[in-house]
C-alpha cells in the first residue's frame, strides 16, 4: 500500500481531499467539479481508498465518499519540526522588528 505521501503527490487527489473537506459527496459531484471523465475519478477514489483516506457508502446505484483525516496525521507529524522551526523563526523577527526604534514621520517634499 502506498503511504499517504504517495498518494498526495498527484495533485487531482489533494483536489478530492479538498471537495470532501465540506462532507461526504457523491462521485458525480467529484466527476462535475474536477471536469475529469467518471473512470479517472473513480481510480483517483480507488487509491485514496486503498490508502484508507477515504471511505464509500453504498446508497443504492449511487456511491458516497467523506475524509477519513486520521492517515494525514502521517504528514502532519512529518510536517511538525517545520512548522515549529518556522514559528521559532517568526518569533525572533517579531522580536527583532519590536526592538527597532520606530522612524520618525517625515513630511512629503
Amino acid at each position: 500500500m502506498a503511504s499517504a505521501f504517495e498518494v498526495l503527490a498527484e495533485p487531482r487527489r489533494r483536489e478530492i481531499l479538498d471537495l470532501l473537506r465540506a462532507g461526504e459527496r457523491p462521485v458525480g459531484y467529484l466527476v462535475d467539479r474536477l471536469r475529469l471523465s467518471q473512470p479517472a475519478v473513480s481510480k483517483h477514489l480507488k487509491v485514496l481508498r486503498e490508502a484508507g483516506l477515504v471511505e464509500v457508502r453504498h446508497d443504492a446505484q449511487r456511491r458516497w465518499y467523506r475524509l477519513r483525516p486520521g492517515p494525514l496525521a502521517e504528514i502532519d507529524a512529518w510536517l511538525d519540526p517545520y512548522r515549529r522551526h518556522w514559528s521559532e523563526r517568526l518569533d525572533a523577527l517579531e522580536s527583532r522588528l519590536d526592538a527597532m526604534p520606530d522612524e520618525p514621520n517625515t513630511p512629503d517634499p
